[in-house]
């Protein structure tokens, strides 16, 4: 059985969230796609519903967090090696989202994050497979 993530997050602007993540190297599942959500494409099993912020409201009944004060999560993904890494985060970065922490070298690990333009916090890392087998 394959299990499949949808990991919802509320934007402002959804235009502006779907070119971001166009110019980072993502696509999206335009059939879960309308003027409310996008559904970015992460990998076959892993998507992120880009919401509006009043579409995501329907969904729960507690405030949405303010990113720019407050972390909510911390959305971390795996990459095959470090140039996608770099060439994700460096797309993010001129795209017009901030850094998140400073880039980690720390064997077995390569890690780099940014938030969004909503200030969504997203990990990305490569884990050496020789390095983490010791």
């Amino acid at each position: 059985m394959s299990t499949k993530i949808f990991v919802n997050l509320p934007v402002k602007d959804l235009p502006a969230s779907r070119a971001f993540f166009a110019a980072a190297g993502f696509t999206f599942n335009e059939q879960f796609s309308d003027d409310n959500a996008a559904c970015l494409v992460v990998s076959e099993d892993i998507f992120a519903m880009l919401l509006v912020e009043p579409f995501f409201r329907t969904f729960t009944d507690k405030e949405i967090a303010d990113t720019t004060r407050t972390t909510a999560a911390i959305v971390a993904l795996g990459l095959d090696d470090k140039a996608d890494v770099d060439r994700i985060a460096d797309a993010a970065l001129a795209g017009g989202g901030s850094d998140a922490q400073k880039t980690a070298h720390e064997s077995p690990m390569y890690t780099r994050s940014f938030h969004d333009l909503d200030g969504h916090h997203w990990e990305l890392f490569w884990l050496d497979p020789a390095m983490a087998q010791g």
